[in-house]
């Protein structure tokens, strides 16, 4: 970078923005290299993922490209819990999904190694993630936050009870639900 676009960013930090869209490859690597010193200087840090850290371990995130409701929109209705609770048919293709899914075979890749050695260092406090495939455990993350749940465990809404997939009803005979946020709920 110029001395002049330097001077820009201090005085203006918003001009990144602008210099990003002119020469996204030079803004990349100062901005890579500006957070790696903001991470270096700071004493704990909080790390937020979503889907994009999981798709290079093979998950489709859900609206991308490549996305599941990209490529197949009627399967967002399986994520939905006014669907999922109201349609045995889609409650059923969501339980083949979830016994089908990618996660269960997926390995983590170099962006959840990368956040275990930060953590190693000292330098991550929590780590909080929209995903709920336990990618971040298995590469030997710690003080991990599932946000939106994790896959692996069912729950009946009604009575409470919990058991591993496939589970089909709960003992009460109410449907039950993967243990995660479905959208149009709420998270706890």
């Amino acid at each position: 970078m110029s001395a002049e676009t330097n001077d820009r960013h201090d005085a203006d930090p918003d001009a990144r923005v602008d210099d990003a869209r002119v020469d996204d490859a030079q803004v990349d690597d100062a901005l890579i290299e500006e957070v790696r010193g903001w991470v270096e200087q700071a004493q704990r840090v909080v790390v937020l993922t979503g889907a994009g850290i999981s798709t290079d371990s093979g998950i489709p995130d859900f609206r991308g490209p490549k996305g599941v409701w990209t490529r197949n929109p009627e399967a967002e209705k399986r994520a939905t819990l006014q669907h999922y609770m109201s349609d045995p048919a889609v409650r059923r293709k969501a339980w083949l999904d979830r016994l089908d899914h990618q996660a269960w075979v997926a390995e983590p890749n170099d962006g959840h190694r990368a956040l275990v050695t930060l953590g190693r260092r000292g330098k991550v406090d929590t780590l909080i993630t929209q995903n709920v495939d336990g990618l971040h455990q298995a590469a030997g993350s710690k003080r991990v936050v599932e946000f939106h749940g994790r896959l692996g465990r069912w729950r009946c809404d009604e009575c409470g009870a919990e058991q591993e997939p496939p589970a089909a009803a709960s003992h009460c005979g109410e449907p039950m639900r993967p243990c995660v946020v479905l959208f149009g709920e709420d998270i706890p």
